[in-house]
This record gives structure tokens, sequence and C-alpha cells, in this order.
């Protein structure tokens, strides 16, 4: 009985061992006869691309040698602005990560030695290209070369050394460029620059005077549905209850509106394509109802650093060029209160990435007068000289409102101004000690608006509805910052119209 046992036993010990044999030889053999996966090959994340992308514009394919076919042009663009942002994220950090994937072993040498240099120094160089413009000049018969010639790149540039900056600079250069092609994929053998120019700073402004005499004429609110403020488009878009709502917007006498896009919630660098149609929907329904928008872009967002302006340049190019020929479209505001994000994310780094928008966006609309929400009328002097008209948001006492609105008026040369946010909550709960009403409301209406009319200023009040939910990451989660933020509609939240109306249609 046990000398049977202990057979099977050695049986069953041979079979499993001899099919784990088996198992294993199989795996090395498919594994040898399969192309090495490049993604797993290469060092880099498999997301690179969408960490970084830089507009690039092929010139017509009139080069010496070998014709170029489309798929391997545009593994050799891959390829090469992979290379830029490798190059660009080593400069940053000093690591060497990423360059033996996109450098061949002579390129690396020089490389090395800068990022070497740099890190006992202590200088860290933050770089991002925003526009390349290939030429190529020649393809090797045998397909493994390629030469090119890269005019004009638009590049920005921050030197830091102890972590303080010490030059900031914008300027174009041009690069010859020849690539090897190794291993299945296009690496640099030299990359040499050949010109080298700073950008001039351009204030010069083409919009019509006829389209900014329309900005002079705005008399409109801030937009959001009552049933899911800050929160618009996606699977809560409804377009017969945006329909009623502009409908009850012109008949209050209003002519304009603002709605805000937000970065995230719309895809970043991929728009999200439903949501394009439902804002184009939006769009439609404004040009029914005979109501211009001023389109508020990069809501919630708030990171301005140099590494991401080439994804908030596609998503910017994306929205902008499917909007931009709209009959009901009115202004880019490129962002709201950017000034708040001066503490938190440096204000030399706020203003050169709004600076650059305005400038990226001239590029694909220069039809559109463009302005940027500030917070305050003090905050509204930044970048005044590059905008078309100037937007700011007043929630302070309106005694103080016209020395705030003639100081500005004093410094910005004539633009045309809006007051782009205004209003007042008649939240009377408990978080306000019982204090507030709509007669409160009403009143600060009667005294603003006596103002507004005086100045012949344009305006857009904050906001249509009183709302019954506020998302934690408009206000907070504070229910005192909350409960105020809820009433200040000059309708409540069933729809009925509050005393302040009467002040507005005036």
């Amino acid at each position: 009985m046990n000398r049977n046992l202990y057979r099977a036993f050695l049986l069953i010990t041979f079979l499993a061992l001899n099919g784990l044999i088996l198992y294993g030889i199989s795996s090395i053999w498919s594994y040898l006869n399969t192309g090495a996966d490049r993604k797993t090959m290469l060092h880099l994340p498999a997301q690179l691309t969408s960490n970084y992308l830089p507009k690039v514009n092929w010139s017509p394919l009139k080069n010496e040698g070998r014709p170029m076919e489309l798929q391997t042009l545009q593994e050799l663009e891959r390829d090469y602005i992979k290379a830029w942002y490798v190059k660009n994220n080593a400069l940053e950090t000093n690591n060497h990560y990423g360059i033996n994937d996109y450098y061949t072993d002579s390129a690396r040498v020089k490389l090395y030695q800068v990022l070497d240099h740099n890190k006992a120094n202590n200088i860290s160089v933050k770089t991002t290209t925003i526009e390349h413009n290939p030429i190529l000049n020649f393809y090797s018969a045998d397909g493994k070369l390629a030469v090119l010639t890269d005019k004009n790149i638009q590049i920005q540039e921050q030197v830091l050394v102890n972590n303080t900056s010490l030059l900031k600079r914008n300027y174009e250069s041009s690069f010859q460029t020849m690539l090897l092609l190794e291993d299945g994929f296009w690496r640099v053998r030299h990359l040499v620059e050949i010109e080298n120019t700073p950008v001039a700073v351009s204030t010069d402004q083409s919009i019509p005077q006829t389209v900014l005499s329309e900005i002079r004429d705005i008399k409109g609110l801030n937009y959001y549905p009552r049933e899911n403020p800050w929160n618009m488009f996606g699977k809560h878009f409804q377009d017969t209850v945006i329909d009623n709502d502009f409908s009850k917007i012109k008949s209050l006498g209003l002519n304009s509106i603002r709605i805000f896009i937000p970065y995230e919630g719309f895809g970043k660098a991929t728009v999200d394509t439903d949501k394009m149609s439902q804002l184009l929907r939006t769009m439609d329904l404004a040009s029914k109802n005979k109501l211009k928008v001023t389109v508020t872009l990069f809501d919630f967002y708030g990171d301005y650093s140099l590494a991401d302006w080439t994804l908030t340049h596609r998503h910017a190019e994306k929205i902008i060029t499917a909007l931009k020929d709209h009959k009901a479209l009115q202004a880019w505001d490129i962002k709201n209160e950017p000034d708040l994000d001066f503490k938190s994310r440096g204000k030399e780094n706020v203003l050169s990435w709004l600076g650059q928008m305005v400038k990226e966006i001239r590029k694909w609309d220069n039809n559109t007068p463009i302005t940027i929400g500030w917070s305050n009328p003090e905050a509204a002097l930044n970048l005044s000289t590059e905008l078309d008209f100037i937007s700011f948001h007043y929630y302070r006492k309106p005694k103080d409102f016209l020395a705030s609105y003639n100081a500005l008026q004093d410094a910005i040369n004539n633009k045309p101004i809006v007051l782009q946010e205004y209003g007042y909550s008649s939240y009377d709960g408990i978080w306000n000690a019982y204090m507030g009403s709509e007669e409160d409301q009403a009143n600060y209406y009667k005294e603003m608006q006596t103002m507004i009319t005086n100045a012949k200023l344009p305006f857009l009040l904050w906001t249509l509805y009183d709302f019954t939910e506020v998302p934690d990451n408009v206000v907070g989660r504070l229910p005192w910052r909350k409960s105020q933020q809820q009433h200040f509609g000059i309708l409540d939240n069933q729809g009925n119209l509050k005393p302040a109306y009467q002040e507005i249609i005036k």
C-alpha cells in the first residue's frame, strides 16, 4: 500500500516538474519571437506625449533623397518631439532620465556635461517649446537617416540658481537636427542651434472699433442653470432648461451672458467631444434668444507651470477654433480671477501664462476681443496693454465703488471697462445672524445700478438664480460661505422674481 502511494507521488511530481519546464521554455520562446514592446523597452512613461503637446507645423515635403511616407513622418515627429521633452525635463531636474532613449551615444556626451555642471552648481533650467516649424531637408535612401531644420521654435525659459529665479526669457530659435533610426525608433544624433532671436513684445490689437462698441453695450449676467450650478455640461446638460432660461434673461431686458468652461471637466488637452457639442448647442440657444456670450476659459485651473503650457494651449485651441465664427460669441475671457492664485502659484508665473495665452488666442482668432476676469479693480491693471478690454469684479460696499472705478478708468487709456461680476446675497439665516434680506439686496442694486447707469458702465451681475446647492470646490465647506453663495440670484430657487429684479430692469 505504502509502496504504491510512493510510486504515485513520484509520478505526479515528475509530471509536474516536466510541465513547469515546458511552460518556461514556451514562455521564453514566445518572448524571443515577439518584438519588444516599445513602451516597455523605453524607460519613459507610455503617456509621455500627453504631457507635452507643442504645435508642430511641417513645411511641404520637398527633401532631397528618398521620399518620406506619411507614417514615417509621423513616427519621426513623435520621436523628435519626445527628444525635446526629455531634454527639457532633464534640464529642469538635472537627471539623465530618458536621454539614452532619444539621443545617440555622441549626442548624450554634451547633454551629460551640461546636466552635471548644472547639478554641481545648483542651476536648474525650466523650459518649454510652444511651437515647432520643421522642414525636412534630407531622408536617406536606406531610410535610416533624416536631417531637418526647425525654424523659429518659440521657447520659454527660466533659469534658477539655488531655487531663485535669475533669468526669464521668451525667444525664438532655429535648430539643425540629424536623426538616426535605431532599434525601430528615431534618435537625435546632432541638435545644433543656428539662430536665436528675442521675441518682441507687441501690444498691437486689430479688433475693429465696431466690435469693441458692442462691449460697451453689455447688459447681462453670469449664468448657470438653477439645478446644476458650476456643472452645466455633461450628464446634467438640459438644452430645454437653458433655452427657457435664456428666453427669461432676454425678457428681463438683458442682452449678454457670461458662461464658464472648466478645464479639467472638459478633458484638459483632449477636449471631450460630447461636452464640446453641448457648448455649441448652448451658443446656438443664445443666438436664438438674441444673447451675446462671453466665454470664460480655464475655470478651476491653477497650475501655470511651464511644463503645463502646451497642454493648456491645445485645450484652448480646440475650443476657440470651434467657436470663433459663432455669431453669439462676444468675447474670450481667459481666466476667472487668476489674481487669487498669485500667492500660491507666484504672480510672475501666473502673468507669464496669461500673457502667452493672449498671444496664442490671437493666432487662432484675431477678430474676437480678449479680456481677463480680475477679482478686483486694482488687479485689473495687470496686462491691461495686452487686452482688448478690461474686466473687474466688485463685491465691496457700494459707497467705495466710484472711487475704485474712476482710479481704474484713469489708468487704462480709454479702453472699454466691464463690471463683470457684482452682487449681493439675500441670505437671512443663522450664518448671517438673520441680518440679510431680499430688501437689502434690492437696496444694494438700487444704489449700484444708479452709479452704473450714470457711468454708462457695461455690467454682468451675479447671478440669475438662487441655488439649492453649491459645490465644495467653489467656496469651500464652511456653511456660512456656502449659505451666502446660494442667495445671489435675482430670482429665487423656484424661479420667482425677487425685489432686486425691479432695480435692474429700470
